[in-house]
């Protein structure tokens, strides 16, 4: 069997072994082991995908569910004790995936701006209990402005980022008008 109808014989066989064990879970089957057992599902999933990425960086896409299922296997296994940094943890989870492809591929200049953008929203998540709306308003403007501005500045784009300055320049007024406006 080649490669390609492995892969998608795999993805199918992970899907429905996570339909029966959504619907065990509906039953209420798992009793008090079920944070534990998709803990270890989320988490065993995430480095699975890292592996794949480990093993031929060619498949730099598998970063990114690599990530995102141990950002939900860390917030499975804290529960609610996270609070508000439990978003924050998620959001910069999926943030990172992306800013380690950009660091793999520098080619790929453009994970950059969903690497920035989603950072920019976990710093947000983790401090808005505790800012008035302006500020944490003006802390996503400013984030964003900032990570147009990385594009702009970054020296590996050979001209194709030119264009960021235009964004960063918008949204950093955009900021600091709403840091103003307190």
């Amino acid at each position: 069997m080649n490669n390609s109808r492995t892969g998608a014989l795999a993805v199918g066989a992970l899907l429905v072994a996570f339909g029966v064990l959504f619907l065990l879970q509906n039953f209420g089957l798992f009793g008090r082991a079920e944070n534990l057992v998709f803990l270890i599902l989320f988490g065993a999933g995430g480095l699975a995908f890292l592996y794949v990425f480990a093993t031929n960086q060619q498949q730099w896409w598998a970063v990114i569910p690599g990530f995102v299922l141990l950002g939900l296997a860390v917030l499975i296994g804290f529960g609610d004790s996270l609070g508000a940094w439990g978003g924050a943890l998620f959001l910069g989870s999926i943030g990172l995936a992306f800013l380690v492809i950009y660091f793999i591929r520098r080619d790929f200049w453009w994970a950059l701006i969903p690497g920035g953008v989603l950072m920019t929203l976990a710093v947000v998540a983790a401090l808005g209990e505790n800012l008035p709306g302006e500020m944490t308003g003006s802390i996503f403007f400013l984030g964003l402005a900032a990570t147009f501005a990385l594009l702009y500045f970054l020296p590996g784009a050979a001209g194709q980022t030119r264009w960021a300055i235009i964004p960063a320049a918008v949204l950093g007024v955009m900021g600091l008008m709403l840091m103003l406006s307190m």
